[in-house]
């Protein structure tokens, strides 16, 4: 087992920081007087020991990374160097607009490149992940209805709608932004349930909350029919954009009827994730909605980039200063280099999906036998019948050097196995997962207790989940 950093000290009792400054170097004043506690390591030692730490974790350079609804795709090197050239590092966001040009300019055409690719009419960079992109949204569909307009004809526009095959985050936003969440059930296709929508549907109802495909992994196909009911009773429509990774190129939010956006930079467009972060989840709106985006928006007048702060409606700021930059920088490098090949990125994702689904489908039950897009749901209820559950399958993957898909989600399918292969995959690779998830079945089913064992060959095995979720904790005690 690895030793933690300060059991490889050489004083774990830690150091005076004043012993190692010589005399008068600094006014005494200034010194602490209270020992930090640090470990006492060479410069060569701290460097053996976090490369350790880092051999033992599993990242997407090692292996299959096939986690439904998060798009763990590779993200391209050069988007990693061009994130740190000198000029975005070192650029301070309190620089003023004239020094800032450059930085200005890649959000501003990294905005267009969103419009683009959504349909829709103004973007705003500022979210810093999905959810949070999310709250933007929902707060701004709240304060278009907080206007006289409606006020004056008695609507409340207290409700939002939200199916229930949803990401978890959609009625959590909705809920922190003051709507009550009404859940609606999905019909035998996994889609959403038109009827179900009409049976709740009054002039209290602000939005629906959808992802289109779903979190199922299947197209929305009544997509136009719901956005015509929802328009003619005055609600708007909000797309969850996590799941965008499968349309592009092909159709886009603002064709579909969707009035809010939010996208995932951090899962579409090829940027590091995991882990907390960091992200970046834009939002666009369509133009009768662009006065309620948070403040500042990049705006571009006689050649000069600005953050443009009027807008008379907004909901004001969601992020300190304007967005997480980096992620910024490395997805706009990622839409350069794709350029009209995002729409292949698209086609891949969704044949190595069905690709999969084809493959997987018959050992593993499919509760929603029809052509997916760029995931799709298998459900464990079979193998867990045999003695090991989803949650077996997922550990014994880990030992395949293949990280365990999404399980137990959406949770309108039991024992679920979600998985995305995304397009960067290769035949050969995909290949060897179905291989290994035959062999995982087959190990059940001849003797489910010798799964029950794994974790076997990673450095820490089978753990607590609900105690580590519910009693974490993070801290070294020093004796």
């Amino acid at each position: 087992m690895t030793k933690i950093i300060f059991e490889k000290s050489d004083n774990i009792d830690g150091i005076n920081i004043s012993d190692c400054i010589e005399t008068g170097f600094i006014d005494e004043k200034f010194l602490r007087k209270i020992p930090l506690n640090l470990p006492q390591l060479s410069e060569l030692e701290t460097l053996r020991h976090y490369k350790e730490l880092s051999d033992k974790n599993f990242c997407i350079e090692k292996g299959f990374y096939p986690l439904g609804s998060c798009t763990m795709k590779y993200n391209p090197k050069v988007n990693e160097m061009l994130a740190n050239l000198e000029g975005f590092t070192n650029l301070h966001p309190l620089q003023s607009d004239e020094n800032s040009q450059g930085a200005l300019e890649l959000m501003y055409n990294l905005q267009n490149s969103l419009k683009e690719v959504t349909g829709m009419d103004a973007i705003s960079l500022q979210p810093a992940a999905g959810a949070h992109g999310e709250f933007a949204g929902m707060m701004i569909i709240k304060k278009y209805f907080d206007q006289e307009q409606f006020k004056s004809k008695g609507e409340k526009r207290t409700k939002v709608i939200i199916p229930d095959s949803a990401h978890g985050t959609n009625p959590a936003s909705s809920r922190m932004c003051g709507f009550d969440c009404i859940e609606i059930k999905s019909n035998e296709k996994g889609q959403v349930d038109i009827e179900a929508i009409k049976a709740v549907l009054d002039k209290d109802v602000a939005a629906i909350m959808m992802t289109n495909p779903n979190t199922l992994g299947l197209f929305e196909e009544n997509i136009l029919e719901i956005s015509k009911i929802m328009h003619d009773n005055g609600s708007l429509l909000y797309y969850d954009g996590a799941n965008f990774n499968a349309i592009m190129g092909y159709t886009n939010p603002k064709l579909m009827g969707f009035d809010v956006v939010h996208i995932n930079l951090h899962k579409t467009f090829g940027t590091p994730h995991g882990g907390g972060g960091p992200g970046a989840g834009p939002i666009g709106v369509v133009e009768k909605l662009k006065d309620f985006l948070p403040v500042p928006v990049i705006d571009c007048k006689d050649g000069k980039y600005f953050r443009n702060y009027d807008f008379k409606k907004s909901i004001g700021k969601v992020k300190g200063f304007y967005g997480n930059f980096g992620v910024l920088v490395r997805a706009y490098a990622y839409i350069l280099m794709m350029g009209k090949n995002l729409k292949k990125v698209s086609e891949d994702a969704v044949l190595s999906a069905n690709y999969l689904k084809e493959k997987l489908k018959g050992t593993y039950d499919l509760p929603y036998d029809y052509p997916c897009m760029h995931e799709f749901v298998l459900s464990g209820e079979k193998q867990k019948e045999q003695g090991a559950s989803t949650l077996w399958i997922a550990k014994r993957l880990m030992d395949e050097n293949t990280h365990p898909p999404t399980v137990y989600f959406p949770l309108i399918v039991h024992e679920a196995i979600m998985l995305e292969p995304t397009e960067t995959e290769n035949k050969q690779r995909l290949d060897e997962f179905v291989a290994v998830m035959l062999k995982i079945a087959n190990e059940i089913e001849e003797n489910p207790a010798e799964v029950l064992k794994s974790p076997q060959k990673t450095p820490v095995k089978k753990i607590d989940e609900t105690l580590a979720a519910r009693q974490p904790d993070l801290r070294y005690k020093v004796s």
